[in-house]
């Protein structure tokens, strides 16, 4: 009987408590920290897989648009998604040629031409940077014509300077370097001694003692200074008595050489008429 109390209390001490200290092999240990599933994107290992966010490879976000006019050299007139707007580029200021009390300022109708040749008509797209419109209801944007921004073209050719208003200025730098080699070129605007400068343009630099030949380091496919354009055979017999009918044919604006193109049709004598 002695033997049998022992032997069921060592049964007792074995199958009892002892349980309790033998370690659970299969379980996973939890890692406090956060794992990332993507460049940027932090998730916690309690998050599951439809709560977990993708970061996209280029996060430029583009809007569409239709280049229906071309104000001057870094303004347009653009519908998009059928709503009309006007758009000015950031970051770049061309020569003025439609401010009020201004005269049209050197390499200012060049800018409004290899602009309007370059875009007016054609679908673009649009990058903003961060303020959506300046304070005279323009849309900021950052231009683009198939896979070139045509802000930093118009920096590289010469017709714009480098125009800062933070915080719009994500390309600044980029766009500097741009301008620098512009200058060292004496491309364009930079053709003129100190005529550029960081608050606009002077245009005392432009007067007849210092002007020198506009044309002589802007390149596009217009026809040199010394050359005729060609006459178009029918310019002679196309005339407007006035603007409604120049619109109404669907002509405007008329450019100097254009058929049917006179004076009395451009109030401000800048080139252009009834734009």
């Amino acid at each position: 009987m002695k033997k049998m109390i022992i032997l069921a209390a060592l049964i007792a001490l074995t199958s009892g408590c002892g349980g309790q200290s033998t370690p659970v092999t299969n379980q996973v240990p939890v890692n406090p920290v956060a794992t990332t599933t993507a460049p940027g994107v932090a998730v916690s290992p309690a998050a599951t897989a439809s709560t977990i966010a993708t970061v996209p490879v280029d996060d430029k976000k583009f809007i569409n648009a239709k280049v229906t006019r071309v104000v001057d050299g870094d303004t347009l007139e653009v519908t998009i998604n059928g709503k009309k707007e006007t758009v000015r580029m950031i970051l770049v200021d061309t020569p003025e040629t439609k401010k009020p009390n201004t005269p049209v300022q050197a390499f200012g109708s060049e800018a409004s031409t290899f602009t309007k040749e370059t875009l007016e008509g054609k679908d673009i797209k649009l990058e903003r940077d961060v303020s959506e419109r300046d304070q005279y209801k323009r849309l900021l944007y950052y231009v683009y014509i198939g896979d070139k921004m045509f802000n930093e073209t118009l920096l590289e050719k010469g017709l714009a300077r480098v125009a800062v208003f933070p915080p719009d200025v994500k390309y600044v730098d980029r766009f500097r370097e741009n301008q620098k080699k512009a200058q060292e070129a004496k491309l364009g605007i930079w053709s003129i001694e100190n005529y550029a400068t960081d608050k606009g343009y002077d245009v005392s630099k432009t007067k007849k003692d210092n002007t020198i030949d506009m044309n002589a380091k802007f390149e596009t496919h217009k026809p040199a200074s010394n050359e005729k354009p060609k006459e178009n055979p029918a310019a002679s017999n196309v005339h407007y008595n006035n603007c409604t009918e120049v619109k109404k044919a669907g002509k405007a604006p008329l450019h100097k050489n254009d058929p049917g193109y006179s004076s009395k049709l451009d109030r401000d004598g800048d080139g252009l008429a009834c734009d």
